[in-house]
């Protein structure tokens, strides 16, 4: 009974988790310009994120080690502070829009301006980081963000014409007045918000947090191969919902506040009150994520103890990371950078960092040293290839498209 009760609050936090403030303000921007023409793109992220969460997962089980520990371990400390830069870099921008985003959460419901809110918030994200327990973090957390399920029930108290989405859910019903280069840009990133390169190596870590070993790779693929998918589904719903009320209307997202209305008209105002719950959770939750993953990736690249499962004191230099990487957050939003604009950057910077971030876990996961007789199999690695070509193309699109389109504006 324990072992199904582990499956179902893995799928159940997959599901609350897998959407973040990325997911959040990217679908509803893309089904308010896009319909559902971009959900494709939806399904081609959680595809991918699947097939190498699945990978960094066996790693962890199997060889009781984070994937990212393994990578400067397997190609050298030369590529393996390569692929630290690169994911370092990505991980703090997305920690920033993340702490910014439960600002802004918690702005609809208190009408304090979002600024003065950052300080309160990075020191709450910061005591969970130092203080609470590893299962609590991700399962307290995931299990709130099901709130956001609101999504799918407002779509459905809207009445849309289901026809019609479904018949945009081919590019070519992309909306005429939208050009393809804005088209192509907006799935850039879209496939950086499904993919954002943290998600694989705390799912990695999380596993050596929670003790994985080879007798629990069931629970962890159900984890992945149920609860992402659901996720997605999730996602799609928001967009769906953005494309109902706003895009006969012409109107663009551009606040927070607008990726929760059409829950708010479907729903009303206890609706809305859930949903908002959602946004805190899943935006808080992924800011604790977040900063968990500069953590664990620092520490395991320079090989000191790391972990919530380590005492604080033993873990002095790892707990100093979250420190300081909490303050530097905090800092940049204290400036009145806007959160949502640090979301859209971060979700295109992330398609940068594909490639950096889903190579080394490929070249990990066929090595028999670490994994012996549950190295990659022929389908893992089909798919796994397949998907670094896309994760290339996608990297090497997303700045000339940013800059073309003026960051989609164009």
């Amino acid at each position: 009974m324990k072992r199904y009760f582990a499956v179902l609050l893995g799928i159940l936090t997959a599901i609350g988790g897998f959407v973040d403030i990325g997911d959040l303000v990217t679908n509803a921007q893309v089904g308010a310009r896009f319909g559902t023409s971009l959900a494709w793109v939806v399904l081609m992220g959680v595809i991918g994120i699947c097939v190498f969460a699945e990978m960094s997962g066996r790693v962890a089980a199997v060889s009781g080690r984070a994937t990212f520990d393994l990578v400067r371990e397997r190609l050298g400390p030369r590529i393996g502070f390569l692929n630290l830069v690169g994911s370092m870099l990505v991980t703090l921008l997305t920690f920033i829009a993340e702490i910014g985003g439960v600002a802004l959460a918690l702005q609809l419901v208190s009408s304090v301006h979002h600024v003065l809110l950052v300080p309160f918030v990075a020191v709450a994200v910061w005591l969970v980081l130092w203080r609470a327990k590893f299962s609590s973090i991700e399962n307290v957390l995931g299990l709130m963000g099901l709130a956001l399920i609101g999504f799918a029930v407002a779509l459905w108290q809207l009445g849309p014409d289901w026809g019609g989405l479904a018949a945009g859910l081919s590019p070519a019903e992309k909306p005429g007045a939208e050009g393809w280069a804005t088209y192509a840009f907006f799935g850039v990133a879209l496939f950086g918000a499904a993919m954002t390169p943290y998600e694989v190596f705390f799912f990695s870590s999380g596993g050596v947090e929670e003790r994985w070993t080879a007798k629990d790779l069931g629970v962890m693929r159900a984890n992945v191969l149920i609860g992402f998918p659901l996720g997605g589904v999730l996602s799609v719903a928001i967009a769906a919902s953005a494309a109902t009320l706003f895009l006969p209307a012409g109107v663009a997202v551009e606040t927070l506040g607008q990726v929760g209305l059409p829950v708010a008209v479907g729903l009303g105002k206890i609706g809305l009150a859930i949903v908002v719950l959602g946004f805190f959770a899943a935006t808080f939750g992924a800011a604790c994520e977040t900063g968990l993953s500069t953590g664990y990736s620092l520490a395991q690249y320079f090989g000191f103890p790391w972990g919530k499962f380590v005492r604080p004191r033993e873990a002095a230099g790892f707990h100093l990371i979250l420190l300081v990487v909490t303050v530097i957050a905090a800092g940049v939003l204290l400036t009145g950078v806007d959160p949502i604009m640090v979301t859209e950057v971060s979700v295109v910077f992330s398609a940068v960092a594909l490639p950096l971030t889903y190579f080394p876990i490929l070249v990990v996961a066929n090595d028999p040293d670490y994994l012996g007789e549950h190295v990659n199999g022929r389908l893992a690695n089909l798919l796994g290839v397949v998907y670094l070509l896309i994760i290339t193309i996608a990297s090497l699109a997303a700045i000339p498209l940013m800059v073309v389109t003026s960051m989609g504006q164009g």
